[in-house]
C-alpha cells in the first residue's frame, strides 16, 4: 500500500473532506455500493442516484463531486486487496495520508475492510474476466416524428433506445438513440437470434 499515500496526496483532499462530511449511515451505505461492485456482485456504482440519495437527505454533494468520491474509495479498497493489509493496517496508513479523515468515516472503513474486504475480486482475477461495458438496463418506446433528417416525411414512427451500461470502472454511463421502424425490427430480430444461440450454449 505504498502507493496508496502517493495517490492520496495528489488531489484527493477533497474527496477526503466530502467523506468525512458525511453522516456515518450514508456513508456507509456508500461503502456497501462499492463494495458489492468489487466483489463483482453488482455492474457498477450508479454515481447520478447516489449523488440523488445523498442530497435527498441533506448533503450538498454533486454528482461529479460523488464521482471523485466513490473514485477514491475504491481505489482505496483496490488498492488495500492487492496489498492484503489488515483493517488496523489500512486505517493507520489512512491516517497517515491526511489529516482531513474524520474518526466517523475511518471507523466505517475499518468496520466495511473488516466484514467484507477478503471478498473483493482482486486484479489478477479481474485478468480473466472481460473489461467490456456490462449492459445494466433497456429501454424502448415508440414516438411520432415530427421534423427529422432520417425520415422522408413527417409522422413517420421511430423508436427510442435508452441504455444503462457499467463501464469497466463501475460507473454506469447512460446513452440513447433512435432508430427507424424497420432498424429497430433488424435490431429485434438479432436479439432474437443471440437469444436462440444462447439457449444453445
Amino acid at each position: 500500500m505504498a502507493g496508496l499515500g502517493l495517490l492520496l496526496g495528489t488531489g484527493f483532499e477533497n474527496s477526503i473532506e466530502s467523506i468525512s462530511k458525511l453522516p456515518q449511515d450514508l456513508f456507509a451505505e456508500v461503502c456497501q455500493q462499492i463494495m458489492l461492485y468489487l466483489q463483482c456482485k453488482t455492474p457498477g456504482v450508479n454515481t447520478v442516484e447516489l449523488a440523488e440519495r445523498l442530497q435527498t437527505a441533506g448533503v450538498e454533494l454533486d454528482v461529479e463531486a460523488t464521482k471523485k468520491m466513490v473514485h477514491v474509495i475504491t481505489l482505496i479498497f483496490r488498492a488495500a486487496a492487492q496489498s492484503d493489509v489488515s483493517a488496523e493496517e489500512l486505517i493507520v496508513k489512512l491516517s497517515d495520508s491526511s489529516s482531513k479523515w474524520s474518526k466517523q468515516a475511518l471507523q466505517v472503513i475499518r468496520h466495511v475492510w473488516n466484514e467484507q474486504g477478503k471478498l473483493i475480486v482482486t486484479t489478477e482475477d479481474a485478468k480473466h474476466m472481460l473489461t467490456v461495458g456490462q449492459l445494466v438496463d433497456l429501454q424502448w418506446k415508440l414516438g411520432m416524428a415530427v421534423s427529422s433528417d432520417s425520415c422522408k416525411s413527417l409522422n413517420c414512427p421511430y423508436v427510442t433506445i435508452a441504455l444503462k451500461v457499467a463501464d469497466p470502472s463501475g460507473e454506469i454511463i447512460r446513452r440513447s438513440f433512435e432508430m427507424t421502424v424497420p432498424q429497430f425490427q433488424n435490431f429485434s430480430k438479432q436479439f432474437r437470434e443471440l437469444a436462440t444461440v444462447l439457449e444453445m450454449v
